[in-house]
Formats: C-alpha cells, structure tokens, sequence
C-alpha cells in the first residue's frame, strides 16, 4: 500500500475545532476587556463631573444647576460630556445622567444625582456632598 503525504479529515477537524475555540476564547475576553475599559471611561466622566461640580460650580455659586453641559461646567473636558458610544449627556439613550434636586424656579437645586450606567457593574452612582 502507498502511503501519500498530507494530513487526513480526522486531523483536519482537530485543528479547525482548535482553531474554532481558540478564537471563540480571544474574542470573548478581548469583548470583556473592552467592556470594563468602557465602564472605567464611564466612571472617569462622572467623577470629572462630580468634582467640577463640587470643586468648581458649588464653590462659586453656592448652589447647583438643575442641568448640565459643557457651558455649565467649563473647567473640564467637553468630550468627557459623550459617553464611549457616543452618546451626548441628556441625549436619548446617554449612559450619563444628572437630575438636579430641590430645584428653585430659577434653576438654582440643593443638590443633584450623577449616574452612569455600566456593562460589567451596577449604576455607578454620585450625588452633592453640600447641604
């Protein structure tokens, strides 16, 4: 009997079931990477918010805004007012959120609540530290 060289079905399908797995196994992680890098993005725009709100804003106005944007908190980076997918505080569908609190009739609030909607976490949550 002649032997011929190359590789038979049986090994072939071993290697594209390896190869299948393995890239089931790179795409997986790389998705959850990617997922806790935006989480972390997330966290860095509230907490930039958060600070100019309490650092900047209150400390200068002695009350919060019922509202904001990059016109309102202008000590930080306006990109950080985007989300990593794009989406504009106050938008439809923005991972960010700001709702002011005990608002008078001129926009003046007591206090406020940040809130960022996370892939791999719960809320992540900021409210005023000021009463």
């Amino acid at each position: 009997m002649k032997r011929t060289s190359g590789f038979t079905v049986l090994e072939l399908l071993v290697i594209i079931v390896v190869l299948a797995v393995g890239s089931w196994l790179f795409f997986s992680e790389k998705s959850r990477v990617d997922a806790v890098q935006r989480d972390s993005q997330r966290k860095i725009a509230i907490n930039a918010m958060y600070y100019n709100l309490e650092e900047v804003f209150y400390e200068k106005n002695h009350y919060y805004p019922a509202n904001i944007d990059s016109k309102t908190l202008r000590a930080m980076d306006p990109g950080l007012f985007t989300d990593p997918l794009g989406v504009k505080l106050g938008e439809e569908g923005a991972d960010y959120r700001y709702t002011g609190k005990d608002c008078t009739t001129d926009n003046h609030c007591k206090g406020y609540e940040l809130r960022s909607s996370l892939e791999r976490e719960a809320d992540y949550i900021k409210t005023n530290r000021n009463n």
